[in-house]
């Protein structure tokens, strides 16, 4: 009766072990669902710094450079869509290919803490990247576009890069006169965005008498057709 007794016991013990075991596990569950929907509790501050807007010079650098994150969600990028907002803001980056952070935040109503917030969560999945455009930081889907297409993109947010681009590829040659008068823009003003398309690498400048002719760079001229299409679909 004794051996009986101290088996039940035995027993009775093992069981209160596994469903204590059970129950902390599904505390720890919990108190992981709660990290993730509120940022103050596991944001790190890289995460805000990959948002900031930097004074750098005027130039176009990409920054796809991987990075290896000490958050476990960065395993699993489909986990982080499980947040709507989140999903929201993704959507629109793939719809609208190098648009700059007030965009973002202006097109879904968000305030500027919640979108550096999710966007620094989506950088750190490996969802989207951003491409340096100035003192601007133009977002991209990670992996759909080459630097050579982001430069373009971005370019192409300048209403006045876009018109130069266009009527270049459009006219294929054109003198600088002809087209500071097409556009109705200064002698100076344009000269300070060819400079600024020939350091990309993008438009080649040269002379026909007197005259200086721009046209397009022959690797460049496929590039900006498809991407001037894909803007259009935005």
């Amino acid at each position: 009766m004794s051996r009986l007794r101290l088996s039940k016991g035995l027993a009775a013990l093992f069981l209160i072990f596994i469903i204590t075991i059970s129950f902390a596990g599904l505390i720890q569950k919990q108190k992981i669902a709660v990290s993730l929907s509120k940022p103050s509790q596991w944001a790190s501050k890289s995460a805000f710094d990959l948002l900031t807007f930097p004074t750098t010079p005027n130039s176009l650098q990409c920054f796809v450079t991987p990075i290896v994150f000490d958050v476990k969600i960065a395993e699993a990028p489909s986990s982080v869509l499980f947040n709507a907002t989140r999903v929201e803001i993704y959507d629109f980056i793939k719809a609208n290919p190098g648009v700059q952070f007030r965009g973002i935040c202006n097109q879904l109503g968000l305030s500027i803490g919640l979108a550096q917030f999710h966007l620094g969560v989506l950088k750190k999945a490996g969802l989207i990247s951003f491409f340096r455009d100035g003192r601007y930081k133009r977002f991209f889907q990670s992996n759909r576009f080459s630097n050579k297409e982001m430069k373009i993109l971005s370019l192409l947010r300048h209403d006045t890069a876009k018109n130069i681009l266009t009527t270049v590829l459009g006219r294929k040659s054109i003198s600088h006169s002809e087209l500071a008068h097409e556009l109705s823009v200064t002698s100076q003003g344009l000269t300070w965005q060819m400079n600024r398309l020939e350091k990309e690498g993008i438009v080649q400048e040269s002379k026909q008498g007197m005259k200086v002719i721009y046209s397009l760079e022959t690797n460049y001229a496929p590039v900006v057709t498809e991407m001037m299409a894909i803007m259009k679909q935005t």
